[in-house]
């Protein structure tokens, strides 16, 4: 599944070549192509993604989806937010609400909550790297605050950073009941062992 319109060329950071924009994957985009790894390696039927407004404004969610094979059966007050369903049978709900992991499902009876934060992909600019680093570090403190029970996941973008921070959060996320997992910009999911 082709996942490069999840990606946002931004202009160079400054003192960057001009012909190397920074490549972004926003938040949004990272709920979407998490939803799908879901669908491909885990046995469920739907998916909740959570965005606020600013998600939406960032990514068009049902345009998105509704590319990749989904049609709308239900509206929400939102004019993103719905439930799309695939020929499969698959569903994917868009519900703006607060509070709410950003992408739950249920597997096998154990729901699965995954928490998740885009950010920039190719850069070289100190500050844009130093976001990922407290971004993971931020959705691992968001899970931890979870009551347990559930499989909790934090979710970034791949990048050397998130894998050397992941690497290093890992033992600790582990004995704490939380996986981290990377989204490349094809939309694999690679998980980080501890």
């Amino acid at each position: 599944m082709d996942f490069d319109d999840l990606i946002v060329e931004r202009p160079p950071t400054a003192g960057a070549p001009a012909d190397e924009p920074d490549r972004h994957f926003y938040e949004g985009a990272v709920m979407l192509a998490y939803a799908m790894h879901l669908f491909r390696t885990e046995p469920v039927r739907e998916v909740k993604i959570h965005p606020d407004g600013q998600h939406a404004r960032q990514v068009d969610f049902p345009g998105w989806i509704e590319k990749r094979g989904f049609h709308r059966i239900a509206t929400a007050r939102s004019a993103f937010a719905g439930t799309f369903e695939d020929a499969q049978g698959r569903r994917i709900v868009i519900h703006p609400q607060s509070g709410l992991s950003d992408v739950t499902a249920v597997a096998n009876g154990t729901t699965i909550e995954a928490e998740c934060k885009g950010g920039t992909i190719a850069t070289r600019h100190p500050g844009r790297l130093s976001k990922l680093d407290k971004g993971l570090c931020e959705i691992v403190g968001r899970l931890m605050m979870k009551t347990p029970g559930s499989r909790q996941i934090a979710v970034m973008p791949a990048t050397e950073v998130t894998r050397r921070v992941g690497r290093k959060l890992a033992p600790r996320c582990a004995a704490a009941g939380i996986r981290i997992a990377l989204v490349d910009a094809r939309g694999r999911v690679e998980d980080v062992e501890a």
